[in-house]
């Protein structure tokens, strides 16, 4: 279970997505899509009754939810003390390893053993474990996860088993009685009740600058709880329990899940790819306040999200969008926030076209422009190398001869397979001795295959081999 306080963050709408954790293989089957049931209607259609018991609502769901059980394994560094390394030479320093385990919940959305979770309730798991309601335990595999919305999905190897049905989140409304299910700090199987008290909440920094529109709840929610149900009063469901805000890492009331709606257009693209593909637009936008309407052409007293820069040759910029443009509408939806337009746009498929609705100078204008696909690792030369171009103060930080130039190595992710022949720090002057000038050049002569790299680390050049991976 996340916890974590408020935080304000720039929207950015340069809206960048995807990341997986599982790969389809090029002759592979295409994996089966799993048949979900939905159930669009309101749940406050027909006539409320006085209602003494909600069980016959709650036992399927029961059902539905499961406990996964997780470990992994965590390497620590140890520092060699420096007075050792007097007596007896340059000592590498040590590692050592220790088992983590850990606790969280899921949903069954499918009979064939299609599990909804949340990411970091599997990140990092060398083995997954299922637990069901009557007692049945199952090895699970992921099959994929996105860290921007904390939404995983996971499988089990099993039949007829029981399903939740999934609402539609928009309809949603503050005040909506709501149930949470999942197996808190470990007791078992366990269901809480409360409301809808907030819809829409963004900018809380849960995600670390992922898609948040969480629904906000006070049905208790602890640790345990992360990835399972929030059900409505039909016992559909509307939310996957993501986080909680909270001053004793208890519950306050103050619980929040992610919307079904955005769970489900995750989805289908991990079961289908392992990964998710989220539309790109290319903006920077602002909300602006109330006060700045008029002079922004809009009737008084309304917001505004209006667009402070175009990035150059993305959809935006060749459809036409321009500094100081504001966006009214996009396919007919008034837009209220710039927070709003980007988890619009991320969960919109690359190669859509949209329609946006604007207002340029006090006057309204239709633009249409085709999405494409949002680089959620721009700086990224191989798996887990992010690299920067070389700068004047990084040259003179690294005391870098003018004779060289290229690509400075800014991380390398611990599970990089190049961690053992890459650091931070090192410049890659040339690959397979051509120069290196820019990422593009750079990631198109990492073909698949052994290359040389030409560096230049500490004061010399060095030659570092490296074998690429397919895919």
């Amino acid at each position: 279970m996340k916890s974590k306080s408020f935080s304000r963050f720039l929207t950015i709408l340069a809206v960048v997505p995807m990341f997986g954790l599982a790969a389809v293989a090029k002759d592979a089957a295409p994996p089966k899509k799993p048949t979900l049931l939905f159930d669009p209607s309101a749940v406050t259609d027909g006539k409320p009754a006085v209602v003494a018991s909600y069980a016959d609502v709650v036992e399927p769901v029961l059902k539905a939810v499961v406990s996964i059980y997780s470990k992994k394994t965590v390497r620590e560094r140890v520092a060699i003390n420096p007075l050792m390394r007097q007596f007896f030479g340059d000592i590498p320093d040590q590692e050592r390893e220790h088992k983590e385990e850990g606790l969280g919940s899921g949903v069954i959305v499918s009979p064939d053993g299609y599990i909804l979770t949340n990411n970091h309730v599997v990140e990092g798991a060398d083995e997954l474990k299922v637990g069901l309601s009557d007692d049945r335990e199952y090895l699970a595999k992921v099959i994929g996860a996105d860290p921007k919305t904390d939404v995983a999905v996971i499988k089990i190897e099993a039949e007829n088993l029981p399903v939740v049905t999934l609402a539609d989140s928009d309809k949603l409304r503050v005040g909506d009685v709501v149930f949470a299910v999942g197996n808190p700090l470990g007791v078992g199987q366990t269901v809480t009740m409360g409301i809808v008290s907030a819809k829409g909440r963004n900018q809380l920094g849960l995600l670390d600058g992922g898609y948040e529109s969480f629904i906000q709840t006070d049905a208790a929610i602890n640790m345990g709880n992360s990835g399972g149900a929030l059900v409505d009063a039909k016992g559909r469901l509307v939310g996957i329990n993501s986080a909680i805000i909270s001053t004793s890492r208890g519950s306050i009331g103050l619980g929040f899940a992610i919307p079904i709606n955005l769970v489900s257009s995750v989805l289908q693209s991990l079961i289908e790819t392992g990964t998710v593909s989220r539309g790109f637009l290319g903006v920077l936008t602002q909300t602006s306040p109330a006060e700045d309407a008029e002079t922004l052409g809009l009737p008084k007293g309304s917001r505004g999200i209006v667009i402070t820069d175009v990035i150059p040759n993305s959809p935006a910029d060749k459809a036409g969008l321009k500094r100081g443009d504001v966006f009214i509408t996009l396919n007919g939806r008034k837009l209220t926030t710039g927070e709003e337009l980007r988890l619009i746009i991320a969960e919109t498929m690359p190669g859509t076209k949209l329609k946006l609705g604007l207002s340029r100078g006090g006057k309204p204008v239709t633009v249409e422009v085709m999405l494409t696909k949002l680089d959620e690792k721009p700086d990224e030369l191989i798996p887990g190398v992010d690299v920067v171009p070389l700068t004047d103060e990084l040259r003179a930080r690294f005391r870098i001869p003018a004779r060289f130039d290229g690509l400075m190595i800014r991380a390398v992710d611990k599970d990089s397979p190049y961690a053992e022949a890459l650091a931070p720090d090192v410049l890659i002057v040339q690959i397979d001795r051509e120069d290196v000038t820019d990422l593009a050049s750079a990631k198109a002569a990492l073909t698949p295959g052994r290359h040389l790299l030409y560096v230049f680390y500490r004061g010399a050049l060095r030659v570092v081999r490296i074998d690429v991976k397919a895919g």
